[in-house]
């Protein structure tokens, strides 16, 4: 009889009559332990996709029609008691935040599936202007900075996810530091692919929080003034996307300077 490694390696059986084989067979019998145990896991987690995945769609629907009916009864002519329509405009800020919850879960669900991003040219240097310009229209009391070059910048990749990469990285910068602070957004090219970085001159993230910043639901930040909204997604978004398009994410910080690097090929999305 053989049995499987944890690689797909054959492992035959040893003979007990020997302590080589002896110790084979318990070497033998661990891993095929740790298999079942590592197959259980991955069964468990794909179940839990698939049901984050299916719960994510039928909440859309609903979601948009509360938030549909809330807006229409706030906008319906009627003069409404102040704490009614006080009421309503909460309902429809919840309702939007709970949408934004669920696309981002949807979003993260997909790229777990390991399904295709577009492959298609992506010209850098305007999505980052644009991402800073909508940057500067939702934080006007920050010093918004961009130095890119006078060219275009082109990666293949999927245009829609790398704008959310940086409105992600600078909605974070936003949200997680004080009035006044400078964030500057800096592409630069390199032989294989290109680098974008964040950077700020905010507190900074304490050390044992940067290990578990791209995790999902990650709000530990205690050092950084935090805004209300956030889903605890936008990073883990970030670090999906990236690894997507087959590039990496980095952030290095101190008191005074953070800096979120992103690196991709010129043709991370390809297939």
């Amino acid at each position: 009889r053989d049995a499987r490694g944890l690689d797909g390696i054959e492992l035959p059986e040893g003979d007990d009559r020997t302590e080589v084989g002896r110790v084979g067979n318990a070497v033998r019998t661990m891993l095929g332990h740790v298999g079942k145990a590592l197959a259980a896991r991955q069964a468990s987690e794909d179940k839990v996709r698939q049901f984050v995945s299916d719960a994510s769609h039928e909440l859309r629907t609903p979601l948009a029609s509360i938030r549909g009916y809330a807006e229409l009864t706030r906008r319906s002519g009627v003069k409404l008691p102040k704490d009614t329509a006080h009421s309503l405009a909460r309902i429809e800020s919840e309702a939007a935040r709970m949408t934004d919850l669920v696309e981002d879960l949807l979003l993260l669900a997909r790229l777990d599936e390991g399904r295709e991003l577009e492959a298609r040219p992506v010209d850098l240097t305007r999505t980052i202007v644009d991402a800073v310009s909508d940057a500067h229209a939702a934080g006007p009391e920050h010093v918004w900075r961009v130095e890119i070059p006078d060219k275009p910048v082109t990666v293949v990749g999927d245009s829609a996810r790398l704008h959310q990469v940086i409105v992600n990285l600078l909605a974070n910068a936003r949200v997680h530091t004080p009035a006044k602070t400078v964030v500057t957004v800096e592409l630069v090219e390199t032989e294989s692919g290109v680098v974008v970085s964040v950077t700020d001159n905010g507190p900074g993230i304490a050390p044992d929080q940067i290990a578990t910043l791209f995790e999902r639901f990650s709000r530990g930040d205690s050092s950084r003034t935090r805004a209300t909204g956030s889903t605890g997604l936008g990073l883990a978004i970030v670090h999906a996307v990236v690894v997507a398009h087959h590039g990496e994410v980095d952030v290095v910080s101190r008191p005074g300077h953070t800096v979120f690097s992103i690196t991709l090929p010129r043709r991370g999305a390809d297939r």
